[in-house]
C-alpha cells in the first residue's frame, strides 16, 4: 500500500487495517453509524463493518496499492485503489469516495 500526504489519516489507517486483513481496526475507523456501499449491499455500523470485511478475508487474499487520491472537499476523498488478488478476474481498478464526520469515517463508497 502506498498513500500520499493528501490523505487524511483516517483513511491512511482504514487502507492500512485493509491491506494488513485487520478488520476490527478497519471498522473501528468508521462512526458508530457508519455505511459501506460495496457491490450493491450496504453495511451500517461497525458490527455489519467488521463481518462485512471478514467475510471479504474468509473468501479471498490481495493486495491493494493506492494509484491516486484526490480531495474534493474537506470531507469528501477519493482515492484510487488497485486490488490484485485469486478473485475472479485477478485485478480490478477500484474508487473509494469516503465522506468523513471529524475525525472518522461516516461513509465509505466503492465503486469498480
Amino acid at each position: 500500500m502506498t498513500t500520499t500526504d493528501t490523505v487524511p489519516e483516517v483513511i491512511t489507517r482504514y487502507l492500512h487495517a485493509s491491506d494488513t486483513h485487520d478488520s476490527r481496526m478497519a471498522a473501528d475507523c468508521f462512526t458508530a453509524d457508519g455505511t459501506v456501499e460495496d457491490e450493491g449491499r450496504t453495511y451500517t455500523g461497525r458490527e455489519e463493518i467488521f463481518q462485512w470485511r471478514e467475510h471479504g478475508l474468509s473468501e479471498w487474499t490481495y493486495t491493494t496499492t493506492v494509484t491516486g487520491d484526490q480531495s474534493v472537499s474537506e470531507e469528501h476523498h477519493r482515492v484510487m485503489v488497485r486490488v490484485e488478488g485469486n478473485f475472479p478476474g485477478g485485478l480490478v481498478d477500484l474508487t473509494f469516495d469516503f465522506t468523513l464526520r471529524g475525525e472518522l469515517v461516516a461513509a465509505l463508497r466503492i465503486v469498480g
